[in-house]
């Protein structure tokens, strides 16, 4: 038997379904340059615009001229650098936790931590709606997986009570396609209540959330010993590349013995933990950036529902406009694209199905006059509709 990959293809393109990766020509921003043409973008992760900031460019540019552009090895051969361990520290300092351990991504985190908590015997729950690293990582791991449905404390409650052996209950904070918040006050209470650990996977929350960055733990003030693994990502807000995992000095220990993922990959590069130091400072020290941002999510929001507009329930710059149809969502979105706007139309499987949306992301770099611009666009595309 073949594998029919052409008409599986077809089979996507036919249902509205079929990706494509838009060719970026300049740096991260909010204007960039996609296949020739200039576009006010809505679609980055780097939510604190520091993914092309001076500061951040030159001490990445410095450590590679101190340090090289290749980690070499993995870390427990010869490729943990000085900037890693620096990094490290830093980290933990930031999140309040004994000890860091740095990923090469946030897909490789979930993967580690997970498969090395638990296997055979164990239970793993997860939110319906959890990162699909978190999903796979579950699945991977040969534990019972159970999905509670998404922020729904009964539902989890049911599922605890047929859990078995070692139990890791797993959760965004910020769930990437709503940007709506884990409840993780109540979910590190029910935890405690069955003997189960809390891993949080905060990667759209760090450098949003929190007066000083510190993403959900601090938004609810939470401490390690209420939720004691903390997953972050450093693509995003820090807007360089990685990942990281932050918890007690036993946690880190046990993943650097067990953890495949870690023990079997090469370090990213030193000059990106130097970047990522300078990420750090300024995530730290410009609190503007974070009140900035709010704003522009307050216009958006009031804007968007001035529009009537399908908004989810998102404090965070994470605004998705839930459209239903994909064709009507990719229609939107290159109707925005003829106009000089890019946001992204997404889909299922990512979403599920007749939920397809445009998830608009803001950044610290828009200006107010930027988030109108939107704004006027999104009205637009409404007459063209009724136009039809």
């Amino acid at each position: 038997m073949s594998f029919d990959l052409a008409a599986r293809l077809a089979a996507r393109q036919a249902d509205n379904l079929y990706r494509q990766r838009p060719l970026l020509q300049s740096p991260q921003g909010p204007v960039v340059q996609v296949e020739g043409k200039e576009y006010l973008a809505f679609s980055s992760n780097d939510y604190l615009g520091l993914a092309n900031h001076p500061q951040v460019v030159e001490a990445m540019q410095q450590g590679a001229a101190r340090w090289g552009v290749g980690g070499g090895a993995s870390h427990l051969v010869i490729g943990h650098s000085e900037p890693h361990h620096q990094l490290e520290q830093a980290l933990a300092e930031f999140t309040g936790r004994e000890r860091v351990l740095l990923m090469s991504s946030g897909y490789m985190a979930n993967l580690a931590v997970i498969t090395a908590l638990v296997g055979q015997g164990d239970t793993v729950l997860h939110d319906r709606l959890n990162h699909a690293s978190l999903l796979d990582a579950g699945l991977l791991s040969g534990a019972r997986f159970s999905r509670y449905l998404h922020n729904d404390l009964d539902s989890l409650k049911q599922r605890f009570q047929r859990a078995q052996g070692h139990t890791l209950l797993v959760t965004d904070g910020v769930f990437s396609m709503d940007g709506d918040l884990a409840p993780l006050p109540e979910l590190a209470e029910q935890a405690k209540a069955h003997g189960a650990w809390l891993m949080v996977d905060d990667a759209h929350g760090f450098g949003v959330l929190g007066k000083n960055g510190g993403g959900l733990l601090e938004h609810y003030g939470l401490t390690a010993s209420e939720v004691p693994v903390l997953v972050g990502t450093l693509g995003k807000s820090f807007g360089t590349a990685g990942a990281f995992v932050a918890g007690s000095e036993e946690l880190i220990e046990t993943l650097i013995q067990f953890a495949r993922p870690y023990i079997y990959t090469t370090s990213s590069p030193p000059a990106v933990a130097c970047a990522t130091l300078a990420s750090l400072h300024l995530l730290q020290t410009e609190h503007w950036r974070r009140e900035h941002l709010q704003q522009l999510i307050q216009q958006f929001r009031q804007g968007a529902q001035a529009l009537g507009l399908n908004l989810m329930d998102s404090p965070t710059p994470i605004q998705p406009i839930i459209i239903g149809d994909s064709g009507k969502a990719m229609a939107i979105s290159a109707k925005l694209r003829q106009l000089g706007i890019l946001v992204g139309a997404i889909r299922p499987p990512t979403v599920p199905a007749g939920s397809a949306r445009l998830r608009i992301t803001l950044t610290a770099a828009h200006t107010a006059e930027q988030v109108q611009q939107l704004l006027d666009g999104l009205a637009a595309c409404q007459l063209e509709a009724c136009d039809e």
